[in-house]
């Protein structure tokens, strides 16, 4: 008969080589390979935590990279794209089972009316999920009042408002400027970003924070929670 032990250890490196690969999947830009593995952590009844905590290395990895110029925008946006369709699955698979993520807060994302890209929107979508936000994802042309709404029904930590056209950044505003005049603003972290949004700009329509990339909006999105944690 086998030994008891020798078998829990096998089937411990049988799990591990499992996240392993799915980790790097993400590294090699392949989707595919994302969902494949991360269905059959579901199926094996493998800790989900784990593997959405190697999905969170490999997508903080890539980031890092990005910023010192090692990656550029391609990869990042490959990279994001597969931690994204993976982590997907397993936050389904723990809803269904009742299992419970230890999160930083809840995060509504939206790109403003008007404005119909979609990128730079999901890849701080998947990077804040990598750093443990729940994410709520109102999509591409969202109104103020849509945003409203789902302000009131999520009660988040933080709104992260896109706009990618300069025609649009007056939505960024209009969205701030209907949340304040409606009460919904005094505890609510607001971030903004996209191609002409500034600095300058967001300090003026009243935004708590602006960031260029994706892995920046995650980090940011940590220190105004952190702020909040403070108080």
């Amino acid at each position: 008969m086998r030994d008891r032990g020798d078998i829990v250890m096998k089937s411990e490196r049988r799990d591990q080589d499992l996240l392993n690969r799915l980790e790097k999947s993400v590294f090699d830009y392949d989707i595919t390979a994302a969902e494949h593995l991360a269905k059959q952590v579901v199926e094996e009844g493998i800790d989900l935590l784990a593997a959405i905590d190697c999905l969170t290395r490999a997508i903080t990895e890539i980031g890092n990279r990005f910023g010192t110029g090692e990656l550029f925008l391609p990869e990042l946006v490959g990279a994001g794209r597969v931690a994204d369709k993976a982590m997907a699955l397993l936050e389904e698979e723990m809803k269904r089972t009742g299992q419970q993520e230890k999160n930083k807060g809840v995060l509504i994302i939206g790109t403003v009316l008007g404005d119909i890209h979609s990128i730079g929107k999901n890849m701080v979508s998947a990077f804040c999920r990598a750093a443990g936000f729940k994410v709520v994802d109102l999509g591409e042309n969202v109104s103020a009042d849509k945003f409203m709404e789902a302000v009131k029904r999520h009660q988040p930590n933080l709104l992260a408002l896109s706009s990618l056209l300069t025609t649009t950044m007056a939505e960024q505003k209009r969205v701030i400027k209907n949340l304040r005049e409606k009460g919904l603003r005094k505890s609510l972290k607001i971030m903004v970003g996209g191609g002409p949004v500034t600095r300058e700009f967001a300090k003026s329509i009243g935004a708590d924070g602006y960031a260029a990339t994706a892995p920046a909006a995650a980090k940011l999105a940590l220190t105004l929670v952190g702020r909040d944690e403070r108080r």
